[in-house]
């Protein structure tokens, strides 16, 4: 990602980050809706716990990956950027297909949100957001 493009998706972090930070106690679900007009759907513990697990085995597992390959970044989005290939290899290999998103245009958009489309043979699909933070924000 070109510097230009970078300085302009921190800019808009930050703008948005003023918008709703004296917004507090809002559930997530509804700033959704409210940003995209998509809902988001809730996780029935019964019926997606297979998928819930695949998930979790894909997170440790692009960890572990990314822990040996290790990541350099300057800021922690860099780092979320960084992960993402991570992440998709390994939702690819326990039987997601995982990858860049499609915009509104019908065009596949690295940057910008959601970072992953994940579908799998079962009929769920999803999309997946990476995060990452500094060390010394951990508490």
């Amino acid at each position: 990602m070109d510097k230009e493009r970078e300085l302009y998706i921190r800019q808009l972090e930050e703008t948005i980050w003023k918008f709703i930070k004296p917004i507090k106690d809002i559930p997530f679900p509804i700033v959704i809706k409210a940003l995209t007009r998509h809902e988001v759907l809730k996780f029935n513990k019964i019926k997606d716990k297979k998928m819930i697990d695949l998930l979790v085995k894909a997170a440790e597992n692009a960890g572990i990956n990314a822990a040996e390959k290790g990541i350099i970044a300057d800021r922690p989005n860099e780092a979320g950027n960084r992960i993402e290939p991570f992440v998709r290899d390994s939702l690819n290999k326990i039987g997601f297909q995982a990858g860049t998103p499609v915009t509104q245009n019908g065009k596949r958009q690295a940057a910008g949100y959601p970072d992953i489309e994940l579908s799998h043979n079962n009929g769920w699909n999803a999309y997946l957001d990476c995060k990452t933070y500094a060390i010394k924000s951990k508490g």
